[in-house]
């Protein structure tokens, strides 16, 4: 006799009525994935969303950095995507350094304001890898900072998946903590690794217009 295993979680193919993004975060788009049954926020090189709802923060990583972070109480997280304008060892004026704490430090202060307590911070950081062959590994770099930061602020790092040479599609569950990582084949890695030189190069245009004021 066969047994017919019935899911408890059927696809819904309509979203359902009443989402709204977090307040304020409007901007960074979000669609509704039937196949996942879930809003998907997808977020883009220097973006970060932090939400307390049921749904996904998505995005694609090359030698860019995301950190995820949430209250394991809570269920309240957030992720951010960024990379460092350039490599902080040959940055005299420290602007690499000063734009990378200032990525960090906005989603933690968001999630902060929002009630979550320093001390059930879960972390998990993705990205980094080398996804074109360069004298300069600009991907181990953002990943040697932000391993850098958590560890001058005493916080534990709980999971990573960094580095090699792969570019990544990352889904994560702010609710559950949980992250699904896909690495992808070099033909997508190179074309993601080209949108991320394009904003680098904007970064460092907007450093030498003076258009960067952090603090």
């Amino acid at each position: 006799m066969t047994r017919r295993h019935h899911s408890h979680h059927p696809v819904m193919h309509r979203a359902p009525a009443g989402y709204r993004p977090t307040r304020g975060f409007e901007h960074i788009h979000h669609h509704w994935d039937a196949a996942a049954s879930s809003w998907i926020v997808q977020i883009l090189p220097g973006e970060f969303y932090v939400t307390q709802q049921s749904e996904i923060i998505a995005t694609v990583l090359g030698s860019c950095v995301s950190t995820c972070i949430r209250d394991k109480n809570l269920g309240l997280g957030g992720m951010n995507h960024f990379m460092l304008p350039e490599d902080p060892r040959r940055d005299a004026r420290g602007d690499a350094l000063r734009y990378g704490c200032f990525a960090l430090e906005r989603l933690i202060n968001e999630l902060l304001k929002r009630g979550a307590q320093r001390d059930q911070l879960e972390i998990k950081v993705f990205g980094g890898g080398q996804v074109i062959a360069a004298a300069s590994d600009i991907g181990r770099s953002n990943v040697e900072f932000v391993r850098g930061y958590l560890q001058d602020e005493g916080l534990p790092l709980a999971v990573e998946d960094v580095g090699g040479p792969w570019a990544r599609r990352l889904r994560y569950f702010p609710s559950s903590g949980k992250a699904l990582v896909k690495h992808l084949p070099m033909g997508e890695a190179a074309k993601i690794a080209t949108r991320e030189q394009d904003f680098r190069e904007r970064l460092k245009r907007e450093r030498l217009a003076g258009e960067v004021e952090l603090f």
